[in-house]
């Protein structure tokens, strides 16, 4: 079996890191190594840590804050393993992540690769929401971990692998946070190097509790593609402008009625048509009621905030130029 080194980085997280840490105890394959960056915390999670130093093959690190980015990196620089996972601490681990991608691996070699994320039965139903939300197809284009994402599969860092030969040729990231990973990924896919999902090597995220943090989570996303547009211009591409759209859509809804009526109730009609396919979809998905109208919120919290981020910082990207 291949040397696997976990690498975590954490920032005022103890309790996350503490379940992650219990789930990876769990593993039928256990990982290599295991290695925590505290990237400055005030909340320190090193007594954690210390729990499970009988249990894991791990290491801890406390450093001043750098962000996600290069807080991975100093873990790269560490690592021994063959190939370097990278978890974001609010993930929970299934017991067959490990094994899952060794057996992959051995069929079809990948040189990065990532897996989905799902919701987990005891994840509370805005949880739940958002996990199908931020997978569905009808918001997301799949591209978190569905096997009908569109394009070649970018990996992204809350359940992500790569080969050592690949951190060796890049470096790793080069924007602490805002978009690191998925600056990452494109400079990956551009060195040659072959990238897939595997679907069954998923990770249970927690995400956010509240549609409020849901907000602000995806509008820095939406800032996010933005900002690596910096380094990769034509990695804008229509499915990143759609909540953009969506935005100037929702909001210019509120001003039909005073240029055309009938407009006014074709755009309703066919904003509700697309509700009615999202609620659809949550609820053969999830098979809960409950879940599949919360969805809906989900989804438009979704739209609206990256919308919002796009939007905001693609306007002050122009105005810095």
């Amino acid at each position: 079996m291949r040397r696997y080194s976990v690498i975590i980085p954490i920032y005022n997280r103890p309790d996350e890191i503490d379940e992650l840490l219990e789930s990876l105890t769990q593993q039928a394959a256990p990982p290599f190594e295991v290695i925590i960056v505290e990237d400055g915390s005030t909340l320190r999670c090193d007594q954690v840590v210390e729990k499970y130093a009988s249990l894991l093959n791990i290491q801890y690190f406390y450093k001043p804050n750098t962000g996600q980015g290069f807080s991975r990196n100093f873990g790269f620089e560490r690592a021994k393993g063959d190939y370097f996972v990278v978890f974001d601490s609010d993930c929970l681990i299934p017991p067959h992540y490990f094994e899952t991608v060794d057996r992959y691996l051995d069929q079809q070699p990948l040189d990065a690769f990532g897996g989905p994320d799902r919701a987990q039965e005891d994840f509370s139903i805005i949880q739940k929401a958002i996990s199908y939300s931020m997978t569905s197809l009808f918001t997301t284009g799949g591209i978190r971990g569905n096997k009908r994402h569109l394009g070649t599969f970018h990996p992204r860092s809350f359940n992500m692998g790569i080969s050592r030969e690949v951190f060796e040729k890049t470096r790793g990231y080069i924007i602490p946070r805002m978009g690191e990973d998925i600056e990452f990924s494109i400079r990956i896919i551009e060195k040659g190097f072959k990238t897939g999902l595997i679907e069954d090597a998923y990770v249970f995220h927690k995400r956010r509790t509240s549609l409020r943090q849901f907000y602000r989570q995806l509008h820095f996303f939406g800032r996010a593609r933005i900002n690596v547009s910096r380094f990769y211009p034509k990695e804008i591409k229509l499915v990143h402008a759609f909540p953009a759209v969506f935005t100037l859509g929702a909001v210019g809804l509120w001003f039909l009625p005073l240029l055309s009526t009938p407009f006014f109730f074709v755009a309703l009609g066919l904003l509700v048509f697309y509700f009615f396919l999202i609620f659809s979809d949550s609820l053969v998905k999830t098979k809960s009621l409950p879940v599949a109208v919360v969805s809906i919120a989900a989804a438009f919290t979704q739209l609206f905030a990256y919308g919002v981020g796009f939007i905001t910082e693609g306007v002050r990207k122009l105005v810095r130029n």
